[in-house]
Order: C-alpha cells, then structure tokens, then sequence
C-alpha cells in the first residue's frame, strides 16, 4: 500500500477512535420518539406483564364502610332512626369478629326527658358519656349484672339505646358468650332469634361491658358501626312506645323507640302502634 494511503487509513481509524471515546465520556440523548412530554400520553405497555403489577389489573382503593364522626352528629331521633340497617362490629381480642344488623333503638332526647339518666341536666360519674361528643359509647349496668349500650348524639345528654340486633356473623360466639353469661343458664341451646333481642342480650352477644363506656365509636379498633349493605334500602320503620320506663309520666308514651317493621330479630312487637302507621 503506497505511504500516502496507509497515512489516510491511519487517520481515519484514528478518528473513529476518538469519536467513540467521546460517545462513551458524553452519551448523546435518547432518540425523541423514545422521550415524551410529561404531558403526551405514554401509548407503549406497561414495563412488566405481571398481573399484580400491570396497571390493567389495578383497582382503586377501596373506601372503608366504617361510619365516622360525622354520622352521629345528629339529634337523638333521628339518629335512633339512622341507625337501623346499619351493621354493628365487634372485634374479640383473638381477632374474630361478630357482626350483626341494627333492627331496633330508643331514643332519649336530653334533660327534659324524665325517661333519660341526664334529666334535669344532672351531670355524674355514671352518665358523663351522655355528655360527651357524639358516638361516645355510654354503657351503664342494670340489676347489679347486666350490661346496656348508648351512642351518644348531638346535644348535651342525649344518646340512643341499641336494643336489637339480626345476628349476621359469628353466631356461634354469640351463643357461647350468652350462654356463659346468662343467668340461671341451662343446657338448651339458644335460638339464633334470642341471641340479640334485647339490650343486655346484645352486650352479653358481643362481649360488651363496663370497659366500652365514654369509648369512641368512630375510632375504636375493638367495635364500631359499618353503613347497610348497598342496595340494601331504607327499612320500613315503625315508631313506637319505649319499654320499661312506667315511671317516667307523659314521657313513657311518646313514640321513641324505633324497630324495623316485620323484623323477627326485634324484642318486643307493638301491634297497635304498627296499625297506626297502616292507617
């Protein structure tokens, strides 16, 4: 090869040598096709098929049904009547949990109500939960041994009495805990119908005590209040006298106890007051 064309060579290779020493020490951008625009839409799939990762598969998070503050801020009857449908949970210390459907609730409107622990204003050790912001749980015993549960509501000593439950999870647990509880207990084996008819009978059920007391219902880890199924709709409601309150005049008749009409998981049925709301 003549001198002069082994020098070109020479060069050249010499060039190109230097151009990918450089392309090394300063990569060129990517291609533009290869680069958007945060504002351009990404066309191309995802960077891995994983079904688990693929944003094809993923599904927004879901919404707890917890019901929050917000919930129990409301006047004593309508909130009574709110609560019906609405699920109540109660979570045992081994995790399992116990759930059962609203279906009946007195209310008790504050210091003028002569059937309310907070009549007259009277402010005490026992009824503070009465006072306090609403979805405190005021939980009181009765006859030295049985167990009742308030919500308070918005105004000051007002709450709702949860008398009823249709038992919808965990029956078993509730049979065992009411038939530990109860008193003069036999062997017969409870009715899935007597295990939260009543307001001692639902705290016995769900292993409710004094502990629960001036607790945040909104808050609490170890029982709150979930919203009614969708699609569940508004049950048909039938506003009757309370029980066993003889002793407090006039107020003893009004119309503040409130149980889902035709339901068999409600404590006591008042056939005159569901005539009435036919007529």
């Amino acid at each position: 090869m003549p001198a002069r064309g082994a020098a070109q060579l020479s060069r050249r290779m010499g060039q190109k040598k230097q151009r990918l020493l450089e392309a090394e020490q300063h990569p060129s951008p990517p291609d533009r096709a290869q680069t958007l625009s945060p504002l351009e839409p990404c066309l191309q799939p995802p960077a891995t098929l994983s079904p688990q990762r693929s944003i094809y598969f993923s599904s927004p998070k879901s919404h707890s049904a917890q019901l929050g503050s917000e919930f129990f801020d409301q006047p004593a009857v309508p909130l009574a009547r709110a609560f019906l449908g609405q699920v109540l949970v109660r979570r045992l210390e081994d995790g399992t949990e116990l759930r059962g459907r609203i279906v009946e609730t007195e209310a008790y409107v504050g210091p003028e109500d002569e059937a309310a622990h907070s009549r007259g204003g009277r402010l005490t050790p026992r009824n503070r939960g009465m006072f306090m912001k609403p979805g405190t749980l005021y939980v009181y015993i009765i006859y030295g041994m049985y167990f009742c549960m308030n919500v308070s509501s918005r105004g000051d000593g007002a709450c709702v009495l949860l008398r009823a439950l249709e038992p919808l999870g965990g029956l078993e647990t509730m049979r065992q805990l009411r038939s530990t509880l109860r008193r003069g207990a036999t062997g017969r084996a409870l009715k899935d119908r007597e295990l939260c008819s009543g307001p001692s009978k639902l705290c016995q059920a769900l292993a409710i005590d004094k502990s629960f007391d001036q607790r945040d219902l909104a808050t609490d880890k170890a029982v709150w209040l979930e919203r009614s199924p969708p699609g569940s709709g508004e049950p048909p409601v039938v506003a009757a006298a309370r029980v066993g309150i003889g002793h407090a005049g006039e107020w003893a008749q009004k119309p503040l106890r409130f149980y889902v009409r035709g339901s068999p998981w409600v404590s006591v049925v008042d056939r005159a007051a569901e005539q009435n709301a036919r007529a």
